[in-house]
């Protein structure tokens, strides 16, 4: 579907304001084309020299018909502009819901910049169309309309003269039209791209500090700008040569009136104020011709954004719920079974071999292996962040994928290796674990997860704002704030993906700790490097290479020449 009907699309729920709007733009035309007219009336009673008192009562309408069309034109702006923005919201609204629906391969393989560059830059190019667009556009065709019955009514010889440069007019807007589309798209493809790369220093600028690559950083942010630049030349020396060739046809039809009307007044066939009239209005009818040449050219940059956010909106998602999917009823009683289960982020390397296992319902068990053997990416597949390329994957014996995506998230608590913190308060990031918890759940949930101690002692305690990506806090406490906002989500499923990676060891033994007095409430998964904290786990599932190469608890694995017994020894002699 082409995009500008989708952009008109958004319209439709406003249909009435729409209308009003199109009513008052049409009675602001009506009070354009007044002027010229009485100008006309005054002009041929003083030539023709009839003193009347009726001249200035036609003057004084004139200030009148001034005054009615600024009023109608206030009311067309306030209603236009209360359409633009709910339309403008819509199709943001829009867009980000179609975000959030998408894979987590979406955006790990796009840049953040990029993508923030389609919904905000590429919304306000296509809320140019809506802003100026329909307005100006809506006013030109009509004041176009009227003009063009006017002229024909005093003079159709010299109408049909004023459109001898329409044709060219025509073919020239085609012409640019044909070729400012691709320049424009390729344009709003740098800008993302120089967003992209400014978003990628700014959040680096810690490592650009630390090994004094500003010059380098310089460098590759003003590449970007330059190529931002060279663009925006492209597409301007276009416009360049397009505008005023567009202004110099429409101008020849002022003098082939000139030259036509001159004899035809000589003639007697016109009055000198019909003449001068004709011209008046002539100029009105070139000046919403060049609106329209205007307008073409900011049509073609929003048309090129909004190529970009349909790609968005279109995008069709790696993982998707079925449509007979189950919601349960009941909370899920947290047994884990993966059958068979093969991934590969690249068809040419494997990442998971067949992998099967089973975890009981309230069982403690630990994804133990070197980086690369696949641990974070079962638990990736176990959440439906990605669906496996085969085998399957059961929650209390129902496959994943037979089940409601969200019923399945909300089973399952997650803290990272990285967790990631919203720029809000420490009661906020908490509470994102569960939305309609109290205050003091939430401070109950920071007790179990051993964060109470330190978060009282911030500032302003749990209406401590933790800045972006939690910035103001440490390591550790980043983590124990994901804990207790997993804690507070309450899963029968839990999943620590090096969740004490960054703690210090009495922190750590706290958090041990808190998670075993939770143990029978839930099935833990836990993926760790630090084996020692896996001693007390039930089972461990030592993956190598992407395959499942050893079960077993730790003292049966220790006393085995295993794979984990060697690294559990080499991090002992560390």
């Amino acid at each position: 579907m082409n995009s500008l009907p989708r952009v008109f699309s958004y319209l439709k729920p406003y249909k009435s304001l729409v209308a009003l709007s199109l009513f008052f733009a049409i009675m602001t035309t009506l009070m354009d084309l007044i002027p010229p007219w009485l100008i006309k009336i005054v002009i041929d009673m003083l030539v023709e020299d009839t003193p009347d008192s009726t001249v200035y009562w036609v003057a004084g309408s004139l200030g009148f018909s001034y005054l009615a069309r600024n009023l109608f034109n206030y009311k067309r702006i306030m209603l236009n502009n209360k359409v633009e923005q709910k339309v403008v919201y819509d199709i943001r609204s829009h867009v980000f819901q179609s975000l959030q629906k998408m894979s987590l391969n979406y955006f790990e393989n796009r840049s953040t910049g990029e993508i923030m560059s389609r919904v905000n830059d590429d919304v306000t190019h296509v809320e140019r169309i809506f802003i100026d667009g329909i307005e100006q556009a809506s006013t030109a065709i009509l004041t176009l309309i009227g003009i063009t019955g006017i002229l024909f009514y005093m003079h159709w010889k010299l109408a049909l003269a004023a459109l001898i440069p329409i044709p060219l007019l025509a073919y020239g807007a085609w012409m640019y039209t044909h070729q400012a589309r691709g320049l424009y798209y390729q344009q709003r493809e740098r800008a993302a791209g120089l967003n992209a790369i400014l978003q990628d220093i700014v959040s680096g600028i810690k490592e650009t500090l630390a090994y004094n690559r500003q010059d380098r950083e310089t460098g590759r942010f003003n590449e970007k700008s330059q190529a931002y630049c060279d663009g925006t030349l492209t597409v301007m020396r276009l416009w360049a040569i397009y505008s005023p060739a567009m202004m110099f046809l429409g101008s020849l039809g002022t003098v082939f009136i000139l030259f036509y009307g001159i004899s035809a007044v000589q003639a007697g066939e016109l009055t000198l104020g019909s003449l001068v009239a004709f011209l008046s209005y002539l100029a009105l009818f070139y000046t919403p011709i060049n609106q329209l040449h205007s307008l073409n050219n900011m049509l073609q940059q929003a048309l090129a954004s909004s190529k970009r956010l349909f790609e968005i909106i279109d995008f069709k998602p790696d993982v998707v719920e079925s449509a007979n999917a189950i919601l349960p009823s009941a909370r899920s009683q947290g047994s884990i079974v993966f059958e068979n289960v093969c991934f590969s982020y690249l068809k040419e390397k494997a990442v998971l071999k067949n992998v099967s296992f089973e975890i009981g319902s309230g069982k403690t068990v630990a994804l133990v292996g070197h980086t690369g053997s696949g641990k974070s990416t079962a638990v990736k597949l176990l959440m439906r962040f990605y669906d496996a390329n085969s085998g399957k994957i059961l929650i209390d014996s129902q496959p994943i994928q037979d089940l409601k995506i969200s019923y399945l998230r909300d089973q399952i608590g997650l803290v990272s290796q990285e967790p990631f913190l919203f720029n809000g308060t420490v009661l906020d990031n908490i509470l994102y674990g569960n939305l309609a918890a109290t205050r003091e759940e939430a401070v109950e949930a920071a007790k179990a997860a051993f964060a109470d101690e330190f978060v009282q002692s911030l500032p302003s305690g749990y209406e401590t704002v933790v800045g972006e990506r939690g910035v103001k806090l440490s390591g550790g406490e980043r983590h124990r704030i994901a804990i207790a906002r997993a804690i507070l989500k309450d899963p029968p499923i839990l999943i620590l993906d090096e969740a004490t990676a960054s703690v210090d060891t009495e922190t750590e033994v706290k958090i041990q700790t808190a998670l075993e007095r939770l143990a029978d409430k839930r099935t833990t998964l836990i993926i760790a490097h630090r084996l020692s904290t896996l001693e007390n786990a039930d089972s461990l599932l030592v993956l190598q290479d992407g395959q499942l190469v050893e079960t077993g608890n730790h003292d049966e694995l220790m006393e085995q020449n295993s794979i984990y017994s060697r690294l559990f020894q080499s991090q002992v002699r560390l």
